[in-house]
């Protein structure tokens, strides 16, 4: 009987270390399964961060590149069923004083959010305007509403003469002498329009002369 109990014995233990070397196998994949989450999630995450830095620094490089000045800060009454609400309405010009200018608008409920807002709008509308010694290459004149401009070229050494509002356009655009004059309203937002229209329209000899296809120096001697 003894010799019998002890091969019984025998015979168990090694299905005993079977299975547990089974457990161990079933343990061990099961960490490398994790491991290899683990690895993924680690991979995908600095993906993340690392767009979102670019993103980030190409916001503030962009915000660097342009200066901004508030034009105007309204407050708008919104009276609804049991009271009024208030809101904040921003004018915002964006320049980098080498030829480039934008204008923007924004609303929110807190003026630090409004200027945000405009500053993003007038850097999605920023456009080119040609800059001949420090001033424009010729005389226009263009309205917006019942608000109409007047922009003339002056020699050097003038300086900017126009309104705060024009002034802030002008200057952001990187005029330094420019002549400038405004008639009819004077309402911030219709000048700033009216002035943005007007420089849209100026152009080069060089371009002039292409739309008429004729030479440039037999334009400059008219």
């Amino acid at each position: 009987m003894a010799e019998v109990e002890k091969n019984i014995k025998n015979s168990e233990k090694p299905e005993l270390k079977e299975n547990k070397t089974e457990g161990t196998k079933v343990v061990s994949f099961k960490r490398e399964r994790s491991n290899s989450k683990d690895l993924k999630s680690s991979e995908n995450k600095p993906k993340q961060f690392q767009n979102r830095n670019q993103d980030h620094s190409a916001n503030q490089a962009q915000a660097k590149q342009f200066e901004e000045k508030v034009i105007d800060i309204a407050r708008v009454t919104t009276v609804v069923k049991g009271g009024r609400r208030f809101s904040f309405s921003a004018y915002v010009v964006v320049g980098d004083k080498k030829g480039k200018v934008g204008f923007g608008h924004g609303k929110a409920n807190e003026v630090q959010d409004a200027i945000k807002k405009a500053v993003k709008d007038a850097q999605k509308n920023v456009f080119s305007v040609p800059i001949s010694n420090g001033t424009i290459p010729h005389e226009i004149q263009d309205k917006f509403l019942a608000s109409r401009i007047q922009l003339r070229p002056a020699p050097k050494g003038a300086g900017i003469i126009a309104s705060n509002t024009v002034r802030a356009v002008v200057e952001l655009a990187g005029y330094t002498d420019i002549s400038t004059k405004t008639y009819g309203s004077r309402t911030k937002q219709n000048i700033v329009q009216a002035t943005i229209k007007a420089l849209k329209k100026v152009r080069t000899v060089e371009e002039i002369a292409k739309l008429r296809d004729i030479d440039v120096n037999h334009l400059l001697s008219k």
